[in-house]
């Protein structure tokens, strides 16, 4: 029941960032739940330890790792960005 949750909760974190990005025309469902899985896994390795907050990873749905996880999202795009065009937008 943990994955498929983690599943809703990283699309829905993925294409709020892709929002953000505006990169959502770019990006389908399963690349918006990518982001949002491996943008909480960069938030919980790199920012969660430096505030001390909860992670998506480990099951903690709190709205400061929801945050976070979405922050590190957003982060993760503008890293594609970066590379795909040669700008953070």
């Amino acid at each position: 029941m943990g994955i498929i949750i983690l599943i809703i909760i990283g699309g829905v974190l993925g294409w709020l960032a892709s929002l953000v990005m505006r990169t959502d025309g770019q990006q389908g469902m399963f690349l918006n739940v990518i982001v949002g899985i491996v943008g909480a896994l960069i938030a919980g390795f790199l920012i969660n330890p430096l505030i001390g907050g909860g992670n998506i990873m480990n099951g903690d749905y709190s709205f400061s790792s929801l945050v976070v996880s979405f922050l590190g999202a957003v982060v993760l795009l503008a890293i594609v960005n970066l590379f795909r065009r040669g700008s953070v937008r």
